[in-house]
């Protein structure tokens, strides 16, 4: 297996390690409310495919997994305030306990109106799990139910995260050091 290296742009702060370990503490939190209601987990694309993958494997219960692909940030690194729906879901949420899987919650605003949207739908419950929080930029009030790590205001990649479209494959969560925008 290939072992992805840091670049010399980014620098660690959350290694493999420490992440595999959150998405174990998280799992444990997740399969104490969730064991008996066979949960819809949503991920929001691209950037929780990793984490939702790991997450998922760690759940030793039956759930159902989604994806929903959001757009707030078009071209540029910084988002544009409005949020659309790029692909829908195909799983019926009415009536379902629903896990939104973000990977960071940055301004609030992506989570906001993704939980917002599925309230609509008419959910048995609807909760919000983030591998990572930056509070500093918050725009947007958000509750996070399951929350893995809180990350300092720089621009953050790795473990499916990016900068248009690289660094996604790093397995730690990295900063990258040339700030081209704040994610």
């Amino acid at each position: 297996m290939p072992i992805v290296m840091v670049t010399a742009k980014t620098h660690v702060i959350l290694s493999r390690g420490e992440v595999a370990a959150i998405v174990g503490r998280l799992a444990s939190a997740i399969a104490r409310d969730y064991r008996d209601k066979n949960p819809l987990l949503i991920g929001i694309l691209k950037g929780s495919f990793v984490f939702m993958a790991d997450l998922a494997r760690c759940l030793d219960f039956p759930l159902e997994v989604d994806f929903i692909r959001l757009s707030s940030y078009g071209a540029g690194t910084e988002t544009t305030g409005s949020v659309k729906v790029e692909q829908g879901l195909r799983s019926k949420v009415r009536g379902r306990h629903v896990l939104v899987v973000e990977d960071i919650v940055d301004t609030g605003i992506t989570a906001a109106f993704l939980l917002e949207y599925l309230k609509k739908k008419r959910p048995a419950s609807v909760k919000l799990c983030a591998l990572l929080d930056k509070p500093s930029r918050r725009r947007t009030p958000v509750v996070i139910d399951y929350l893995g790590a809180t990350v300092p205001d720089r621009f953050i990649v790795g473990y499916g995260i990016d900068c248009a479209e690289e660094y996604r494959n790093l397995p730690d969560i990295c900063v990258l050091e040339e700030d081209g925008g704040k994610k």
